[in-house]
C-alpha cells in the first residue's frame, strides 16, 4: 500500500474509532532523513484521500500537496528528532485517555500484561499551547523514556516504527485508560508484583520493543 493510502487508511481508523471529531488529530510519517508525509490541517481525518497528503521537509516546507500541512506538524518532528527509530507519529483525542490528561492523572499502573508489552507506562506532559512550540518543548523530556504521551488537557500522542504500531499503541492507549477508568469505579486496580512485570519487560525485549 502507498504511504499515502495508508495514512488515509489509519485516519479513517481513528475516526471511525472516535478518537478524533471533526477536523481534529495529524499523522504523519518519515520516508527519509528530511522528508515527511502528514496530514493536512482543517481536514477530517476519516475523509482524506491519497491526493491531500503532503509530503514535507524537517522545516515543516511542503515538498509535494497544494494544502498547508497540520499546525500540530512541529510536534511530529520533535519525536522524529528526539527518537531516531520511530517513522511514524499519530496524534489523537480518544475520549477515555483524553479524560485523564483533563484530570491530570497518567496512566503509570502496572496492570494489565498488554499494556505493560505493548506499551509501558503513560506519563503527562506539560500543557502547551496547540500548534505553537510550547507543545515541542513540553513532549521533549519524556520522549526517550515512553512510546505514548498523554498531553495535559489536550489529548494523546504514540509513535512507533511503523503507522501501524503507533496506531496500535493509540488503541491499547485508549483500552487501558478504559480499564483504568473501570478499576476506579470498582476501588482500584490490583497492580501486577514486581517478578510479574519483570518477566513481561524480559518479553518486551524478546519482541524488539525499545524501551
Amino acid at each position: 500500500m502507498d504511504v499515502r493510502e495508508e495514512i488515509c487508511e489509519i485516519g479513517r481508523r481513528i475516526h471511525s474509532n472516535g478518537f478524533v471529531a471533526a477536523n481534529d488529530g495529524n499523522i504523519s510519517v518519515k520516508v527519509s532523513e528530511n522528508e515527511f508525509y502528514c496530514t493536512p490541517t482543517g481536514v477530517s481525518k476519516g475523509f482524506m484521500t491519497p491526493d491531500m497528503i503532503l509530503k514535507v521537509n524537517d522545516k515543516g516546507e511542503v515538498l509535494e500537496g497544494s494544502l498547508k500541512p497540520s499546525s500540530e506538524f512541529k510536534m511530529h518532528l520533535r519525536v522524529y528528532r528526539e527518537r531516531p527509530d520511530i517513522r511514524a507519529v499519530v496524534h489523537a483525542h480518544p475520549p477515555t485517555a483524553t479524560g485523564f490528561a483533563v484530570c491530570g492523572l497518567p496512566l503509570d499502573k502496572y496492570i494489565m500484561p498488554e499494556a505493560v508489552i505493548f506499551l509501558g507506562t503513560v506519563p503527562i506532559t506539560p500543557y502547551g499551547t496547540p500548534s505553537t512550540q510550547e507543545v515541542p518543548d513540553a513532549i521533549t523530556p519524556y520522549l526517550k523514556g515512553h512510546d505514548a504521551l498523554l498531553l495535559e488537557n489536550h489529548g494523546a500522542l504514540t509513535y512507533g516504527p511503523t503507522l501501524k504500531d503507533a496506531l496500535f499503541r493509540m488503541e491499547t492507549l485508549e483500552f487501558y485508560a478504559k480499564i483504568m477508568m473501570i478499576t476506579k469505579l470498582l476501588g482500584g486496580a490490583k497492580e501486577l508484583t514486581n517478578e510479574q512485570v519483570n518477566k513481561l519487560m524480559d518479553l518486551r525485549k524478546k519482541f524488539g520493543i525499545r524501551i
